[in-house]
């Protein structure tokens, strides 16, 4: 791993990088990545902050006279899916490159800098996918300390044909011959390979070379320097105000419940709502640890009636999120009045919401779902939002509640979505279907827990098909629902491969449920990773 020589509020809309203060009050330095719609964007910033520079996203069309206000030490260029030479293809604002910032282009990135400069980009003959072989050379702050050859993941159709004035090559596979290129004069640099990816063996050191030997930025970001921070920003932001939130039981809402109690104690209002569509055992479990064993102020709501009436006859996915997002903000809203004068809501928004949220065009990546925190509020809603979390990994929300005592069992429980069972039940919405489906998901946990696999996998659930299958029990002949079983093995949820469960442990799990939930007697596991596939099926 390269080290550092020796020597050496954001709004709903897209806005400019916020200028955040460290501990002794200076502008914090950060690297503020450009998003093109790479699926890979998110890993690009997750792994800057793992090395200690706080990194923020934001839109490929950012004005530099934005950016240049934002005490930025520099800036990353993503990948993308679109071509240069495309009509409408997204691209910088030119003059970023005069800013005397540097800058570092990723595969898409590379070829809009080095057009936008006066070189040319082509359509190669044959795309380079996968693992190649990558060969320094000629020695930069990029490769220091790194040996000539390594293994690196591309991801590309087109290349560089022609290198812009002043830009020499760095390096170079079997198959590119502008693998990495710069500019050292003006800082500027560019890799048309993923080195944010795993697959990339040295990707992170390469990184490293960027924030430390070209940035010159300083490794500032900790997770115990934003917790005082935030709890700061939160009593600046809410004042002597009265906040509540949807306490879920979740790591997410967890987090950020005792985040806002650290930041304003008893002012916090936590509402759990149980809409219907919880796990098994979901309501006693979140009344006992944070009412009884914590002293949040928990209040239980039963709407599960109105959530189900809401849901009934609806099929399609977006429209169940968008539902379910609207309806928790009434139950909100009317809770509020139940309390007194409440202007503010708070929710466990993490950075992955917000981009899977983000809206088709502009090089954004298409909309691949709601998240229920960001894609059903209502335009006029009546309370403003509180989002403490909201530029956090799922990874380091795990890492701030351990600095906040929460305890382990809930800061390892699986993620589960904020609509619930909804997005997991793909056959009509009945209470006798849930039912179903959350007897199954049970026998899914209790099983991956006998085993001893539970924090070894990221997310495990049964999911209900409206599929019916033939199928013979004792005598009889049946004709029932499937259940599929989803485990996945994942970093931050951002991509994720499905996990090889041992086949006694599925048997286990196949048995029980065609056993013991009556309306199921077919199971199947899904052996999909993301991408292509979402974790949840909705």
């Amino acid at each position: 791993m390269a080290h550092p020589p020796s020597d050496r509020e954001r709004t709903r809309e897209e806005a400019e990088p916020s200028v955040r203060k460290t501990d002794d009050g200076e502008a914090e330095s950060r690297i503020v990545v450009l998003d093109f719609g790479s699926q890979y964007t998110q890993l690009i910033a997750r792994r800057i902050r793992e090395l200690g520079v706080f990194s923020e996203i934001v839109s490929p069309e950012s004005p530099a006279s934005e950016l240049a206000r934002a005490h930025v030490r520099g800036l990353v260029l993503s990948g993308g899916p679109s071509s240069v030479a495309q009509e409408g293809a997204p691209l910088p604002d030119p003059a970023i490159f005069t800013l005397g910032v540097p800058v570092l282009g990723i595969c898409y990135g590379l070829q809009a800098m080095a057009q936008l400069l006066g070189g040319e980009v082509e359509r190669a003959k044959s795309g380079e996918y996968g693992r190649a072989i990558l060969e320094w050379q000629e020695a930069s702050p990029l490769s220091a300390e790194l040996p000539n050859h390594s293994t690196v993941w591309n991801s590309h159709g087109d290349r560089v044909s022609r290198l812009p004035e002043g830009f020499r090559v760095l390096a170079r596979t079997q198959e590119e011959p502008h693998a990495a290129i710069a500019d050292p004069k003006r800082r500027l640099y560019g890799l048309q390979f993923h080195p944010e990816v795993t697959h990339t063996d040295l990707g992170k050191e390469i990184l490293a070379n960027f924030l430390f030997r070209v940035c010159h930025a300083p490794a500032t970001w900790k997770l115990s320097s934003f917790l005082e921070r935030s709890c700061a920003e939160i009593r600046a932001q809410v004042g002597s105000e009265q906040v509540i939130l949807g306490l879920s039981g979740g790591v997410d809402s967890s987090v950020t419940a005792a985040l806002l109690h650290r930041a304003i104690g008893d002012r916090l209002h936590c509402l759990f709502v149980d809409n219907g569509l919880l796990r098994q055992g979901e309501a006693e479990t979140v009344r006992h640890l944070f009412g009884e064993e914590m002293g949040f102020a928990l209040h239980v709501i039963d709407a599960a009636p109105r959530f189900l009436a809401k849901l009934r006859g609806v099929a399609d996915p977006e429209r169940k999120r968008k539902i379910i997002g609207r309806e928790f903000i009434q139950v909100f809203e009317e809770a509020a009045q139940k309390l007194g004068p409440v202007r503010y809501l708070a929710q466990g928004t993490l950075y992955p919401d917000c981009i899977e949220s983000a809206a088709a065009g502009h090089g954004r990546p298409a909309v691949i779902k709601s998240h229920h925190n960001v894609g059903g509020l209502p335009k006029r809603m009546k309370m403003r939002l509180v989002e403490p979390l909201r530029l956090l990994f799922k990874d380091e929300v795990r890492e701030l509640g351990a600095l906040l005592d929460l305890p382990r069992e809930i800061l390892y429980r699986h993620p589960f979505p904020g609509p619930g069972l909804a997005v997991r039940c793909l056959a009509p919405i009945t209470p006798e279907n849930l039912a179903l489906l959350r007897s199954a998901d049970a026998i899914v946990i209790e099983e991956i827990r006998r085993a001893g696999l539970y924090e070894e996998v990221w997310q495990a659930f049964a999911v209900l098909l409206p599929a019916r299958s033939v199928g013979v029990m004792g005598d009889a002949r049946t004709y029932e629902l499937t259940a599929a079983v989803r485990a996945v093995q994942s970093v931050d949820g951002m991509t994720a491969d499905w996990a090889r469960l041992p086949s006694e442990v599925l048997s286990r799990i196949s048995n029980r449920i065609i056993q013991e939930v009556r309306g199921i007697n077919r199971v199947v596991y899904d052996i999909s990773s993301k991408p292509p596939a979402t974790i949840e099926w909705e």
